[in-house]
């Protein structure tokens, strides 16, 4: 009988062939995103240190507080203007884009693209 592999199964692999080839540094963190059904986080970490530098949310007041929902693509789009800017405040500029083995496709490329326009370089 052949079975079926879940998606959270399909995306985790993913991701970890992804992880293989992608390292952030001090100097140039990794972007890290993960979407659930209901919000998106981001953060920038350090691999090498083992230390998330800055991370923002949908569940975090200030980005929460502009939305009616925190599920969408104008989420996502608020939350790569709320991490770039944070990022920038940091002192970082130029980040490593992890997708988290998502598509690259509505609320991922929002918020790439949203941090992109703030400032961030990738």
């Amino acid at each position: 009988m052949i079975t079926k592999k879940s998606r959270t199964e399909v995306r985790v692999k993913k991701h970890r062939r992804i992880r293989n080839t992608l390292s952030g540094t001090a100097a140039r963190p990794r972007l890290a995103v993960f979407r659930s059904n209901q919000h998106m986080y981001a953060q920038l970490i350090d691999d090498e240190a083992g230390k998330t530098l800055v991370s923002a949310s949908t569940l975090d007041a200030d980005v929460k507080a502009d939305l009616e929902k925190t599920n969408n693509v104008e989420a996502a789009s608020r939350l790569g203007t709320v991490i770039a800017k944070r990022a920038i405040d940091a002192g970082v500029k130029e980040v490593i884009f992890d997708r988290g083995g998502f598509i690259y496709a509505g609320k991922v490329a929002a918020l790439a693209d949203a941090a992109r326009k703030a400032g961030l370089e990738f």
